[in-house]
């Protein structure tokens, strides 16, 4: 008997299952907010240099102001970050305009924004940027704010994956969601750029902690034979998310109570957290195997089958966790996903493969502006593609294999992001649409890897060599903004770049190999024997453990 018909004598999917998901999923709603917040509250506005300081009492007109102190670049557009040394006052001559703008332009000297900026808020009432002056020569802080968050969800998930293991899933999430909605709220009420990217940091770390805890709770309280589904269904929770934020963002166009009303749901969210059952799995492998049991009881009484969940005793619970048990004795590193050469091969490929999706995803996710279209229409085109693109790569998995699907999802977006460098500016309908494309596939890429790269890893260091992806991953999250402030000085530099780490990427995931069909891995003999051709005798036992494989995995979906 295992763990997994405990759960189906105890209520399987019953109103407490039911109720546990439905509860667990809401947050994960917001955490698609959080993610991609910086598109919204580190929007640029349009803008320009201030007018001197002692034009502060003159009767001109905003435009007049900007015609005698902006100079005009090469697009007939005002210059950004430049302005005359002192006003122009023949440029009010409307019959010489043109020709002494242009002049003025080419000849006179110019300095910097010394009086600051002046800010076109058509589209938002406040950013970040224009709150702070975050341009021009302050224009790098932007993106090293979403790394700051993105070095926040790096060390969330190395302290909080540590720690629940340790102390408990329940209680790290409650933590994670107070941490979000202090974080947040401290966040939105921020008097300094350094203090916003402290309390983001926070955001980041609580993050790790939501996903990481969240489908660790909701994989462990369900049947074996329903997760695969269960987990397509909380995944889509993510995408939903990420049409949810545009809606949001646009109906607040403030970044104070944009930044606020994602945060505030999680105070409710730890509120009703408290009510959450800790794992009965997690609970036994602790060595409490009393609070398990009452656990258990207690969600078969809830589910009306209090009969079935009194024949529950210690001896009975051991039985079911026999082999959890004995595998919970055994002492793996992440060293040893390098000791041996098939391991290490592979693990260098995987890592590739998951640093230049996260990496290539991010680069396009976070540079909506680019695109010249709406970026609330075009947030949610982003976060719709994901759903055909999940669907498409799910069925290229099962009829095509993993390794096709893995490599040619990079490959494609990968070419997508390089083609569109040769599509002028002005195209901007040809260019979203390639952009939407590669986004898709980039997204198609990610929950491909999620499965592939547990079926390559043998069963002993299969969570050690899945916390190893993810955190290479996020080092790709990480890195991705840095990439766009080449573009100061290169301007297809960062395409070129985001186009070419997934195809490099592809053409190694082709030195993976194909799993469908395959029994998994249980050792890292089975790994070097598979590597070396001479293949496992392990039972074709895929059907079964391989729902388990995904069930865990979900936990690093965040």
């Amino acid at each position: 008997m295992a763990f997994g018909d405990l759960l189906e004598q105890v209520g399987s999917t019953g109103r407490f299952q039911i109720l546990h998901v439905t509860l667990l999923s809401i947050p994960v709603l917001l955490m698609a907010s959080h993610n991609l917040l910086q598109n919204f509250v580190a929007s640029v506005p349009p803008h320009y240099c201030s007018g001197h300081a002692n034009l502060s009492q003159s009767r001109l007109s905003p435009e007049e102001m900007m015609m005698i102190t902006v100079p005009l670049d090469h697009s007939g557009n005002p210059q950004r970050c430049q302005r005359y040394t002192a006003p122009q006052w023949h440029l009010l001559d409307k019959n010489g305009s043109s020709s002494s703008g242009e002049q003025g332009y080419t000849t006179l000297e110019l300095q910097g924004c010394a009086d600051g900026w002046t800010y076109n808020m058509t589209e938002m009432t406040s950013t970040i940027i224009s709150d702070w002056n975050l341009v021009c020569d302050q224009r790098s802080w932007k993106q090293m704010g979403q790394t700051i968050y993105m070095g926040g969800v790096l060390l969330g998930a190395i302290v909080f994956g540590s720690l629940s293991d340790k102390y408990g899933r329940r209680i790290l999430l409650l933590i994670s969601n107070l941490l979000m909605a202090v974080s947040g709220t401290c966040a939105a009420f921020s008097t300094s750029f350094p203090l916003f990217c402290l309390f983001r940091f926070g955001c980041g770390m609580a993050l790790s902690g939501l996903g990481l805890n969240t489908f660790s709770l909701i994989v462990e309280w369900i049947p074996t034979r329903v997760r695969t589904g269960v987990g397509t269904l909380t995944g889509y929770c993510y995408t939903v998310g990420q049409l949810i934020l545009a809606v949001i963002a646009y109906f607040i166009r403030d970044w104070r109570w944009l930044t606020l009303t994602v945060s505030l749901p999680f105070y409710f969210f730890f509120l009703y957290a408290w009510w959450f059952h800790e794992s009965s799995r997690w609970l036994v492998l602790s060595n409490k195997s009393d609070q398990a049991i009452k656990n258990l009881k207690s969600v078969a009484r809830f589910n009306g089958r209090r009969e079935e969940g009194d024949k529950i005793d210690i001896k009975m619970l051991q039985e079911c966790m026999k082999k959890e048990l004995s595998c919970s004795k055994g002492s793996y590193t992440i060293l040893d996903l390098f000791r041996t050469p098939t391991m290490r091969m592979m693990t260098i490929c995987v890592s590739a493969v998951w640093l230049s999706t996260s990496f290539a995803y991010y680069g396009l996710a976070m540079d909506l502006q680019k695109f010249g279209v709406d970026i609330y229409l075009i947030q949610v085109i982003f976060g719709a593609v994901d759903i055909p693109a999940k669907v498409v790569i799910t069925v290229t998995m099962s009829f095509i294999g993993r390794r096709p699907s893995q490599s040619g999802a990079l490959v494609l977006a990968g070419v997508t992001i390089l083609i569109n460098l040769l599509v002028p500016n002005d195209h901007q309908m040809t260019r979203t649409c390639l952009a939407v494309v590669g986004k898709g596939c980039l997204a198609a890429s990610f929950n491909c890897c999620y499965l592939y790269s547990g079926e390559l890893f043998p069963t002993i260091i299969r969570q050690n060599g899945m916390g190893w992806a993810s955190m290479t991953a996020r080092v790709g999250a990480m890195v991705a903004p840095m990439v766009l402030l080449s573009g100061d000085y290169t301007p297809w530099l960062p395409g070129l770049i985001y186009g070419g780490a997934p195809i490099i990427s592809g053409v190694a995931a082709i030195f993976l190999p194909e799993t469908l069909g395959s029994p998994l891995p249980d050792t890292i003999q089975d790994v070097e024997d598979r590597g070396s051709g001479r293949g496992s005798k392990m039972p074709p036992k895929e059907g079964i453990t391989l729902q388990d494989t995904q069930a865990n995995l979900l936990k690093l979906a965040a």
